[in-house]
């Protein structure tokens, strides 16, 4: 099975790293190979975390530049960092909702506007999801539920290798019991905000 290339982005504290926990318990569950790599360095304080998964036979959980099937971002800054990971046949989720990174809030220079990121992962790419997760997230009952909303999002992109009702169960296994029901209906949106 020729692996299906997953590459998350974003910064610490947005759940990017159990997103992909869930993921690669859910691909265990349907009995696919999955490997998985993670970058976090000054995660506490905003800085990047990535993410790396393969679903599918696959030696290394390194995707190469221009082979991932689904970039997955959960800030928009990391989304453009992550493009040399992208071709015209992936596909990409963005989430609008930007977090000013402090090296640019004490400097001279401004952060990009997102209509210029939006149009250079648009060309890049072969569909341009582009959400605003923390609406959603807080919409559905807590801004922390943003990974759950970027999951349902990759959940609905044609060729996503992971049933729905078995990543369902992977959440359930891996989020607290108190913030299901939060998590579940960002879930629930996140596919819908993709899917329309």
């Amino acid at each position: 099975m020729k692996p299906f290339n997953i590459y998350i982005s974003g910064v610490g504290g947005q759940g990017i790293i159990k997103t992909s926990i869930v993921m690669g318990e859910a691909a265990m569950k349907m009995g696919k190979p999955v490997v998985m790599s993670e970058v976090h360095g000054m995660a506490q304080r905003g800085g990047v975390v990535s993410t790396e998964l393969k679903i599918g036979s696959s030696r290394s959980p390194i995707i190469q530049n221009g082979h991932a099937d689904l970039l997955l971002a959960f800030e928009p800054l990391e989304a453009l960092r992550a493009i040399h990971k992208i071709n015209r046949n992936s596909y990409v989720i963005i989430n609008t909702s930007p977090i000013m990174p402090f090296n640019i809030s004490e400097s001279k220079y401004s952060y990009p506007d997102i209509s210029i990121i939006l149009e250079e992962l648009n060309s890049k790419s072969k569909k341009l999801y582009a959400i605003d997760g923390v609406k959603i997230a807080k919409k559905a009952g807590h801004i922390l539920s943003l990974n759950m909303v970027m999951l349902g999002g990759a959940s609905a992109v044609p060729g996503f290798p992971l049933d729905e009702k078995i990543l369902i169960e992977s959440i359930k296994d891996n989020l607290p019991q108190k913030s299901l029901i939060t998590n579940l209906k960002a879930f629930k949106e996140g596919f819908i905000s993709v899917s329309e």
